[in-house]
């Protein structure tokens, strides 16, 4: 499972059935066989901005307030992490392909609210997504996820709305045709 490390994206199969990550792609930001790992589902809008979560210095009619939340996954829903392209911010790990996941949120948010930093330069999202020590693993192992290895790059490249199916329609092959695979394959 050596593909499994921090910037590799994970695409949920299309018949999961699970709707936390039915149809999902999950940027990998940690990853420890005895730690756990944890992720952002990339492709779920929060249909919320940053003003609804935070009261923002300067008001909400700063461009900054509109930056859009995507939702992390199902834990903690009440926490808010980030994506971001900028290697000079404090404390940001690298995931690869200039992505960088968390680090000095104060910061961040004064290079945004300065216009130093676009909505488009930074993804937000509350709650994230996390296994426990082994529980990836086992899931990939179980075919659950499609890895894509060292695929952090692609977070700024594709559109929240389509990026499962043009992450698959991208890999080729077989995984091109499950990239058209129905929703309900009963309605088909």
């Amino acid at each position: 499972m050596s593909r499994l490390r921090p910037g590799s994206l994970l695409i949920s199969q299309p018949f999961l059935g699970d709707p936390n990550f039915e149809r999902s792609v999950v940027l990998l930001c940690a990853h420890s066989e005895t730690e756990g790992s944890f992720g952002l589902v990339l492709n779920r809008p929060a249909n919320a901005q940053l003003s609804d979560v935070l009261t923002l210095p300067g008001g909400q009619t700063l461009p900054a307030a509109a930056t859009p939340l995507g939702v992390g996954g199902p834990v903690e829903p009440d926490t808010l992490h980030f994506v971001h392209q900028r290697p000079d911010l404090p404390d940001a790990v690298a995931l690869g392909g200039g992505v960088y996941w968390g680090g000095d949120f104060a910061r961040l948010l004064k290079l945004l609210i300065e216009g130093e930093l676009t909505p488009a330069d930074v993804r937000l999202f509350i709650g994230y997504s996390g296994w426990t020590n082994g529980q990836l693993t086992g899931e990939v192992r179980e075919k659950v996820w499609i890895v894509e290895p060292d695929a952090a790059a692609k977070v700024f490249t594709l559109t929240t709305n389509a990026f499962w199916q043009a992450i698959l329609r991208e890999k080729g092959g077989r995984y091109r045709m499950l990239s058209n695979y129905p929703s309900d394959p009963s309605l088909n």
